[in-house]
């Protein structure tokens, strides 16, 4: 559009200018408000794509349609296995993990205990309403309720460690979504909550760059307040701290991980504790002396009730499985049932 009327290079020319680019913005505004059909030269109309009404809409509209094939060109220009399983990446991610092995993270089955979560054997089943471990049955622990997501094998145990020993943070957002699945299934948990991690020490902390347990409550409390943005989560990071180096619980037996954790933790802010209930977020529960340790502080210090999370649980023993079924069918003279112990089975065609 041209414009006339005044000399371009006077003053009263550059507001008449700004004049007419504020008109042709306000004319493109208003006729862009009504509808946008974002059509490439390759498609029909049929398959055209409908794009909100705001401009901010329509060019994210245009990169999901243009992902697709950038990814599978950078994927073929620089391929990539997954850490996990092999094979190559389809596409780009701040995670070299293939979509395939994200979903391949099962959920803990079985009977677990009501309260720490352990397997439950035969043997272990209570006459109670709620079913108890051994553990928690001699001994009530100091938290309400400890929950994870899947077995400490497999994938989420590679994923923990490329999160904690390779440094690959953005893991934890993953995995702090799974988190928060299982924070949603506990019954009667309290809507206002302090989310603390367990904490490293200082040295531990400096050396590793990071604390994994922080990165996944921050994780969990954003998936959290996605799905209940009316819950009032706060994490808390200061509030419980590790006041010495402890030796590494792996290949620690029970009675030697409570011994080394005694006294590890404390909390240095108990006013921000007193009468607050707490969540408190790991990445492995394995015999439970962390949770106990971290939670019989919290609570020492005033917390109302103490719920924890874990991404993945070590357990002390396998569940039952029933017996396979053999793969060939026996005929039904052969098929005998061994009621007595005295009781022999006729031989074939008597």
């Amino acid at each position: 559009m041209y414009c006339s009327g005044a000399k371009r290079d006077s003053p009263c020319a550059e507001q008449h200018l700004e004049l007419c680019r504020i008109s042709l913005y306000t004319h493109w505004q208003r006729r862009s408000v009504r509808h946008e059909r974002c059509v490439f030269c390759s498609q029909r109309d049929a398959n055209a794509l409908d794009v909100h009404k705001t401009g901010t809409s329509a060019w994210r509209a245009v990169a999901r349609v243009l992902r697709s094939p950038v990814d599978s060109l950078c994927c073929a220009l620089f391929p990539a296995p997954c850490r996990l399983c092999g094979e190559s990446l389809l596409r780009i991610s701040r995670v070299p993990v293939c979509d395939s092995c994200w979903k391949n993270l099962p959920e803990q089955a079985g009977c677990l205990c009501a309260i720490c979560g352990e397997a439950l054997g035969i043997a272990d089943f209570g006459e109670s309403e709620k079913l108890l471990c051994r553990v928690c049955r001699a001994t009530a622990p100091p938290f309400a309720r400890a929950v994870a997501h899947g077995l400490y094998q497999d994938n989420l145990r590679n994923l923990l460690h490329l999160l904690k020993y390779d440094r690959m943070q953005p893991i934890a957002d993953r995995l702090g979504g799974l988190l928060a699945r299982q924070v949603l299934a506990v019954e009667n948990i309290p809507q206002k909550m302090l989310v603390i991690p367990v904490p490293l020490f200082r040295s531990k902390k400096r050396e590793r760059g990071f604390n994994q347990a922080e990165l996944l409550a921050r994780a969990t409390v954003k998936a959290l307040r996605k799905a209940r943005p009316e819950w009032k989560l706060t994490v808390a990071t200061g509030v419980l701290e590790r006041r010495r180096a402890t030796q590494s619980q792996a290949g620690l037996t029970t009675h030697q991980r409570r011994a080394n954790l005694r006294g590890a933790f404390f909390a240095s802010a108990p006013e921000k504790l007193k009468g607050a209930d707490a969540l408190l977020i790991d990445d492995i529960y394995t015999t439970g002396a962390t949770a106990r340790a971290c939670a019989q502080a919290l609570r020492r210090a005033g917390a109302s009730s103490v719920h924890v999370a874990t991404v993945a649980r070590a357990q002390r023993q396998e569940i039952i499985q029933p017996p396979a079924m053999p793969a060939k069918e026996i005929p039904m003279h052969e098929d005998v049932a061994m009621w007595d112990s005295g009781f022999v089975p006729a031989a074939p065609g008597v």
